[in-house]
């Protein structure tokens, strides 16, 4: 049962994603019925901590014995948290607790904590699409998903940047307490009550660009001519080789396929014309050449996990839609 929750600190936390934790565990909402956690924020490097806001600190009685008695221990996101060590009574106390079957949450960057504590080996887990290929690189033997909202990966959970630590939060109380008690917390709070995790990450970033000149004259005219139908043969033929070597090549320069890069670039495009067009869903799937409204929709929802609908919804405006 999920009573006892703890957000343990280190010098450089970012406020807003420990408010997102006091938000959630750190209320009496006693009064309309729900749970009263018994929550408090511990530090790992002494009684007074600094923010990544100048001027700002956060002080606080408790310590890392804090953390023996909770149910949840949460470690928020902070800055410098990729590139420096932290205290090994920290990262023991994280082992410890795992191992008796607390949950551990990180948000955002504090993943990297979690990831020099061991407890993301083996595991599946979710990291702001920014560091995603940092923590892959610090920690081969984790599993990173770099465009999800959170990975819940029992008992280690991870989410994404800031407002997918809301999601986690909520996704947790919604597995121990049930989903009244999550919709009542997350209507207290004005925001949706549930957004899956699997859904992706609003990435605004194309995939990596060839700088080689092998296939980077190809790649601009794949990019200028997305409505069009193209096949790997006459890709290979712009680029003077035969199908197989050209593939070979653009896997090699691009870490991906003519086929998946096509298909990123025409979804980044309809991102954009979504974002800021009035213009139909015929249209867009015209101009990014899925050709229907029926393939576009199929696409965007494999590739971001919500509908172009929603997407235009999220960035224009209930209106836009």
């Amino acid at each position: 049962m999920l009573t006892n929750v703890a957000a343990v600190l280190l010098n450089g936390a970012h406020p807003f994603e420990l408010g997102v934790v006091c938000e959630v565990f750190g209320l009496d909402r006693s009064d309309e019925g729900l749970p009263v956690y018994d929550f408090a924020v511990a530090s790992a490097e002494g009684p007074t901590l600094a923010t990544h806001v100048p001027g700002f600190t956060v002080s606080t009685p408790y310590g890392l014995d804090r953390l023996e008695e909770a149910d949840l221990i949460v470690v928020p996101a902070g800055s410098h948290y990729i590139g420096r060590t932290y205290p090994p009574a920290l990262l023991d106390s994280l082992v410890r607790a795992a191992d008796r079957g607390t949950r551990v949450l990180s948000v955002c960057s504090g993943v990297f904590v979690l990831g020099a504590a061991g407890l993301l080996d083996g595991r599946r887990c979710a990291v702001h699409w920014r560091h995603a290929e940092t923590l892959a690189r610090r920690h081969p033997r984790a599993k990173v998903e770099p465009d999800v909202l959170y990975v819940d990966d029992d008992p280690v959970i991870t989410s994404a940047g800031t407002a997918s630590g809301i999601d986690a939060c909520l996704h947790i109380v919604r597995k121990e307490q049930g989903p009244e008690v999550a919709n009542s917390i997350a209507r207290r709070m004005i925001v949706p009550p549930h957004r899956d995790g699997g859904q992706a990450q609003y990435i605004e970033r194309p995939l990596p660009r060839s700088t080689c000149d092998t296939v980077g004259g190809v790649l601009a005219w794949m990019e200028a001519h997305l409505d069009e139908e193209v096949t790997v043969e006459q890709l290979a033929a712009r680029a003077h080789m035969s199908p197989r070597t050209f593939a070979r090549r653009f896997q090699q320069e691009t870490g991906t396929t003519p086929y998946r890069w096509l298909l990123r670039q025409r979804v980044l495009l309809a991102q954009e014309l979504l974002e800021a067009t009035d213009e139909t869903m015929d249209f867009i799937a015209d101009r990014t050449g899925f050709g229907t409204a029926a393939a576009l929709r199929h696409q965007f929802v494999r590739s971001l996990g919500t509908t172009p609908n929603a997407y235009r919804r999220t960035f224009r405006g209930p209106q836009a839609a």
